[in-house]
């Protein structure tokens, strides 16, 4: 009778471990689903317009070629990446054709690099420039749950030739599905017509546009782009910042985006508490033809119009971005009870600009501008060469000119006096 009551024991016990190894436990099963890992897919041209050789010495396809195997080298593991090509296939005139001709060259998912490097080798330039449909192909090829960053790398040295169909409609009809899709062209070919068409398709989609002339720089965009997806930046918050600092947005830490006119200034306010600095920066993508010689401002400045630093940069040529920063502690206040809570001092940022564009060249919109903001705890000693800013800049001048003055002094002094022992010995 024991007996019989301990193997029923241990088979209850038996039937009970097996259960709560089959069965998920509660916490398990509130668990949220993995993330998506990040997916690319590069979008080759391929149209006979590839053959042209100026590039390096060599043809823009054998460019192209050498720098995606440079990239597939570098993809990172996380990486799930694609390729699609357009107009490598039908090199007849039937446009209706011809403006078909786009295809998956290799499938997103995990890359075997010697399998997509073969698939590359075997492209030749061949038929027409169908990049509205190619995009759409490539969107339908990243699809997924959503929760992915997902991007695509357009390489062209052509003007889509498949309109009304329009890449840039496209673009935008991606963009309103909001499933998180980044378009990034890169034009192998200086021209304002094909610069404007690929800047509007990019920024559609929060994309950026590059054009290259190099097969090192064709290589180092992409491999960049592509750790972008791996390793996504932050995105920015849209703001619009004001014509004068009484009318300005209040920015808190943080990352923004807004438009810079040509030529004019943008303002935004900050609050700096005692002990706190301010550290702030400003990008500036140059999306479209500018002339030589030109700068990006950015200062901070009082409610009454005292400037207390600022971060100046200047360029000479073509530049994708220009940036400058600045920083400006706040000394605490002593005295201050620990209950009081510190007035907080007002700052406008000014972001201003010395761009300027050939005739051809429409100012508007204004340039795609990243302002950075953030505020962390000011030095134990605030009279560092930041504090000093533009305010305060004579100080610095004065003492250079005062130790100047007396070392010159000390020198003649010392000159004399040996010209005077040489004269009595």
């Amino acid at each position: 009778m024991i007996t019989r009551k301990r193997l029923a024991t241990g088979a209850c016990a038996l039937l009970a471990a097996l259960a709560v190894g089959l069965v998920p436990t509660g916490a398990a099963a509130d668990e949220p689903a993995a993330k998506e890992p990040p997916k690319v897919e590069l979008v080759l041209d391929v149209s006979g317009s590839m053959r042209a050789r100026d590039i390096d010495g060599q043809s823009r396809m054998a460019a192209a070629k050498q720098a995606f195997n440079e990239v597939l080298d570098a993809v990172p593991e996380e990486v799930r990446l694609g390729i699609r090509t357009l107009g490598a296939d039908y090199p007849g005139p039937d446009r209706q054709k011809g403006c078909k001709d786009t295809r998956q060259l290799y499938p997103v998912g995990p890359l075997d690099r010697t399998e997509a490097k073969t698939a590359v080798a075997t492209l030749a330039p061949t038929g027409w420039t169908p990049i509205g449909p190619a995009l759409l192909g490539a969107a339908e090829d990243l699809k997924g749950d959503g929760n992915a960053t997902r991007r695509i790398v357009l390489i062209t040295d052509g003007e889509d030739t498949c309109a009304p169909l329009d890449p840039c409609e496209v673009a935008r009809e991606i963009a309103a599905k909001g499933i998180g899709l980044t378009i990034d062209t890169l034009g192998l070919v200086p021209n304002a017509k094909i610069r404007q068409q690929l800047t509007c398709i990019a920024e559609a989609t929060g994309g950026t546009y590059t054009s290259v002339r190099h097969t090192e720089e064709l290589s180092k965009r992409v491999r960049q782009l592509v750790d972008r997806a791996a390793d996504p930046v932050v995105t920015p918050v849209a703001t619009e910042g004001a014509e004068r600092c009484a009318d300005a947005p209040r920015l808190e830490a943080g990352l923004y985006t807004d438009r810079q006119v040509f030529g004019r200034h943008r303002w935004y306010r900050v609050d700096v508490l005692p002990g706190q600095e301010l550290r702030a920066s400003v990008s500036i993508a140059a999306d479209r033809a500018v002339n030589d010689d030109y700068g990006v401002l950015l200062r901070a400045v009082t409610v009454h119009g005292r400037k207390v630093v600022r971060g100046s940069e200047a360029g000479d040529g073509r530049t994708d971005v220009i940036s400058t920063g600045l920083r400006y502690p706040k000394p605490p206040v002593d005295g201050i009870d620990n209950d009081t809570k510190p007035a907080a001092e007002t700052v406008c940022l000014q972001v201003s600009n010395s761009f300027s564009a050939p005739p051809s060249v429409k100012t508007t919109p204004g340039m795609p501008i990243e302002l950075t903001v953030d505020l962390v705890d000011a030095p134990d000693e605030a009279s560092d060469v930041a504090a000093f800013g533009l305010g305060r800049g004579w100080w610095l001048l004065g003492v250079l000119v005062l130790a100047g003055f007396v070392g010159g002094l000390l020198w003649g002094w010392l000159s004399r006096w040996r010209v005077a022992v040489w004269r009595t010995n």
